[in-house]
């Protein structure tokens, strides 16, 4: 799946699953702002597992910085969709991210927030059209602003970012598993798992009807979960 692809589908299994899973996983109801926040913090963390690409969306999110990044993580992790597209790095990054928030702190929090905005505004394509330096310049213009705002609203302590995290995570492996290509959910065992509704990526299934269909999705359960209810109370 397209970078695009899988922004919009982390959006909307955060935005889908934020009334249920988080009182069941983490035992506290999330508020109408966490809904929103995490929303487009997973959507920014569904291109996660994409780090081991090294001309993919993610690589060219933040210039040369990205570049060298995601060559690295490539080369540790045994190449595309290797490691990186499997639940154990799905849990490595949920840990990781629940591990950075608690003993960290805010600096993490922030600095992991200023990344999966970052993400986001590449793939959903918010920033000056191109892949030149002036389009790099305004992602990490537009993330830093963004990172400025959402410091008034979020938490000390979200406990609901490592969530969004880990479900980014997992959403890029469920698209990616719609592929002809697959993914090793369960690397290090190599089998690659698919179930293929889109043959090649970027084409008229996914871009003329699974996008529009996720993204109608989103707002309306942005709607019903967060926005009603704010305006409501």
């Amino acid at each position: 799946m397209m970078g695009h692809s899988h922004a919009v589908s982390g959006a909307m299994l955060y935005a889908a699953s934020a009334p249920f899973l988080p009182p069941l996983l983490l035992h506290t109801h999330l508020k109408p702002a966490d809904i929103l926040l995490g929303t487009v913090l997973c959507a920014g963390a569904a291109l996660l597992p994409d780090l081991d690409h090294h001309d993919g969306t993610i690589a060219n999110f933040l210039g040369p910085v990205s570049k060298l990044l995601c060559r690295f993580v490539a080369w540790i992790s045994g190449g595309h969709r290797h490691a990186t597209h499997s639940l154990l790095f799905v849990a490595l990054v949920g840990g990781g991210t629940w591990a950075g928030v608690t003993y960290l702190g805010r600096p993490f929090t922030l600095g992991m927030t200023f990344f999966l905005l970052a993400l986001a505004v590449k793939a959903l394509r918010l920033h000056v059209p191109g892949e030149g330096h002036t389009t790099w310049l305004s992602v990490l213009g537009l993330s830093a602003v963004g990172t400025f705002v959402l410091d008034r609203w979020m938490p000390a302590a979200p406990g609901w970012l490592p969530y969004a995290v880990a479900l980014g995570a997992l959403a890029h492996l469920l698209g990616d598993s719609l592929t002809k290509m697959g993914a090793p959910w369960l690397w290090p065992h190599k089998q690659r798992y698919e179930i293929v509704l889109i043959k090649r990526s970027g084409n008229d299934v996914e871009t003329k009807v699974l996008v529009p269909i996720m993204t109608v999705a989103t707002f309306a359960l942005l709607w019903f979960t967060a926005v009603e209810p704010a305006v409501i109370s």
